[in-house]
């Protein structure tokens, strides 16, 4: 039998701060399971995105224009890193690209370039202005949701909910809030940052609130690929998870195959819920996309990233059957250290080639704070 082609995967979202995005991640998991001629592409939006001098997790790198500033512009950069490297697979990891990219689908596939994506209108009916219609079709339980687009709707949301509720934006971010003033404040950050609509949701779980959340692949078809669960163990102020470690829960992999068989859902997504006080899962999110830990997937035995990419490029990899319980991740913050000539490069040029054997070496450094993705412990 003969090897499998070499593939050249393209990731995309590889800011790594307090608040990673999932690339890194994602490229962690595929270079743990690569083959030797596979090549890992970095796209970037940001000049200092730290994932950017991550050599070693990622081959080469390229800008990309904002998805916000043409379709076409978009598809002609992408077109002409295709020329450059041959992109066999791209994997976009953040929210707002994905309407883009879902667009763009087609177009890619004609130049030969694998996604493995949600429909939009999948991507819509999960949103959070339309998680409460979402939760009835799957037979799943959510908070109490207002969508509102003025700030004069939060007196007669904040008398249904109560204090304390959560502000979100379409998008990211979420806000618990404690008072009215609280809710105008976090209203405003919202809307200046994503603009209307803004979620309201009441909080779930009360005092003894434990979030958990599952990384999944769905098939296209109503069928669940793979699926591995994880308990938050410590998060940050903004509410990202910081620790969690992998569980097994038959109940929570139950809803996520309900989410599949409602949807349809084709492609990865992290589902993340609150276990009520009568024990009871509540609903209250479902992102588009790998989320920031998934290396711990990877991690528990299971590479959703790496059977993400070849279901892409159009091969038929075995069957994900199981995870182990019990792995562990914690966030760490180190200095990402980067030549100044590859920061030079991807500002001027839009591109880091570290395959020429001689890029030139400066005379000194720079370093670029970052948080790396995980570090996993097997207990």
């Amino acid at each position: 039998m003969s090897p499998p082609l070499p593939l050249t995967v393209a990731v995309t979202g590889l800011n790594a701060t307090d608040n990673p995005a999932p690339g890194v991640a994602v490229l962690r998991a595929l270079k743990l399971q690569r083959e030797p001629c596979d090549r890992l592409i970095g796209l970037a939006y940001d000049g200092l995105d730290p994932g950017v001098y991550a050599e070693d997790v990622v081959d080469e790198v390229f800008m990309l224009p904002y998805p916000s500033s043409s379709t076409d512009a978009y598809f002609e950069r992408l077109a002409h890193i295709h020329e450059r490297v041959g992109l066999s697979v791209v994997i976009p990891t953040l929210d707002a690209e994905l309407p883009t990219f879902i667009a763009l689908a087609p177009r890619l596939a004609e130049l030969g370039i694998g996604t493995l994506l949600p429909t939009r209108e999948q991507y819509d009916l999960r949103s959070k202005a339309q998680l409460s219609k979402l939760a009835e079709r799957a037979g799943i339980r959510t908070p109490e949701t207002f969508v509102i687009s003025s700030a004069l709707d939060i007196a007669s949301a904040h008398e249904r909910l109560g204090y304390p509720f959560f502000v979100k934006g379409v998008y990211y971010g979420a806000t618990l809030v404690t008072c009215a003033e609280e809710t105008l404040a976090a209203f405003h950050r919202v809307v200046e940052q994503w603009g209307p609509p803004v979620i309201l949701q009441a909080a779930a779980g009360g005092d003894e609130r434990e979030e958990r959340n599952v990384v999944a692949l769905g098939d296209g078809r109503g069928g669940l690929l793979g699926a591995v669960a994880m308990k938050k163990l410590a998060v940050t102020d903004k509410g990202k998870g910081w620790a969690g470690i992998t569980i097994k829960d038959p109940e929570l992999i139950a809803l996520t195959e309900r989410f599949m068989r409602a949807t349809h859902w084709q492609g990865p997504c992290e589902i993340e819920v609150v276990r009520g006080q009568d024990g009871i899962y509540d609903l209250i999110e479902i992102n588009p996309r790998f989320p920031a830990w998934v290396f711990l997937s990877a991690a528990a035995g299971m590479n959703l990233p790496r059977h993400a990419v070849e279901l892409a490029a159009g091969r038929c990899p075995p069957p994900l059957l199981d995870y182990t319980a019990g792995a562990l991740f914690v966030r760490i913050s180190i200095d990402q250290i980067a030549h100044i000539g590859d920061l030079e490069r991807i500002v001027t040029l839009g591109e880091i080639d570290r395959r020429s054997p001689k890029r030139g070496r400066p005379e000194f450094v720079s370093s670029v704070h970052t948080t790396r993705p995980e570090q996993e412990i097997d207990l």
